[in-house]
Order: structure tokens, then C-alpha cells, then sequence
């Protein structure tokens, strides 16, 4: 399926409550427990979401509607998150993003773009030329790939404890 507009809205708006359902009043434990070496924990995950909520997705449409493929995307710090979270609950941080999506649904309704914006091409730092279209679509995948991965997080706390069950777990490592 293509990008379509009005589904979108519907995974983007649900997102915030979504993340708020599976992390609200959870310990530290569940919050900042990553998966491994280099990966995100919830708290990290619900950071990094912030930081695009700022800095990615609004911003590089408007980047593509003003200049096409003219002026190339600025680019996205993945990491930005572990300096900008720090001192800060993961309560604050569901808050802080519930926030800025709100905001940035608005803005993306505002712009209402049609299926000609949905073709306009941009230049993506390292993966060259895109459309508003992917850039959009992606937008969706983005959260829903991050609430996979805080559901492997947690889980992965749990690989040891459940036994010869792991087999069918394919949420955990073999």
C-alpha cells in the first residue's frame, strides 16, 4: 500500500497513547533496559522519537514542498537523544512527545498535500533522491518499527526466565 493520508493520521495520532499504554508508571527497570550492545531501551526510543518529532519528519517536508530537491535534507542526529533526555522521566518524556505529535499533525493537516506534493522530490543526505510520498510512508514505519523494538527491549529482560517457552518466542534471539 502506498502512503494515504488519512491512515496515516490514524497510526500517527495513536502512537503517543500507544507508547503512553505500554510505558506509563513502568520502574526504570522495564524503561531503561535495552536489548544489547548499541541498542535503544523505551527511554531511549521515546527520546529519539522526540528528537524526529523536532527535527525530522515537519521539517524535511517543508524542505521538499520550498525547495525540492534544490536544498538537501540537514541531517538527523539518531543519537541526540542521550544528551537531551538526560535528568529527565520517562512520564516527562511521553508528555513531551504526546505534545509535539499533536502539533505535528496539525501542521501535516495544514499542509494537505495533495497526490502532486506526494510526488515532489527531495534529497535525502545519504539516500539521495526521495518523494514527500516516502518521506511520509516512512514517517508511519518509523513508529512503528520503534514500538516493536521497545516491545523487544522489554522483552528481552525476560528471555532467560522463560525457559524452554523461548522456542516460541520469536520476539527473543535463538
Amino acid at each position: 500500500m502506498n502512503y494515504q493520508f488519512e491512515q496515516a493520521i490514524e497510526v500517527l495520532q495513536s502512537t503517543p497513547d500507544v507508547l503512553r499504554s505500554m510505558l506509563g508508571g513502568l520502574s526504570e527497570a522495564w524503561v531503561k533496559s535495552n536489548y544489547g550492545p548499541a541498542t535503544f531501551s523505551p527511554f531511549d526510543v521515546v527520546g529519539h522519537l522526540i528528537h524526529g518529532e523536532r527535527t525530522d519528519w515537519i521539517p524535511r517536508a517543508r524542505i521538499i514542498l520550498e525547495h525540492g530537491e534544490k536544498r538537501a535534507f540537514d541531517p538527523f542526529d539518531r543519537y541526540a537523544m542521550y544528551e537531551a533526555s538526560k535528568g529527565k522521566t520517562i512520564a516527562e518524556l511521553l508528555d513531551v512527545f504526546a505534545t509535539l505529535r499533536e502539533g505535528n499533525i496539525d501542521v501535516l493537516r495544514g499542509m494537505a498535500p495533495t497526490d502532486a506534493d506526494l510526488a515532489l522530490r527531495g534529497t535525502h543526505p545519504e539516500l539521495g533522491t526521495v518523494t514527500l510520498g516516502a518521506l511520509l510512508a516512512m514517517w508511519v514505519v518509523h513508529d512503528l518499527n520503534h514500538i516493536a523494538q521497545i516491545a523487544k527491549a522489554m522483552a528481552f529482560q525476560y528471555g532467560e526466565g522463560v525457559g524452554p517457552w523461548r522456542a516460541y518466542a520469536s520476539i527473543l534471539p535463538k
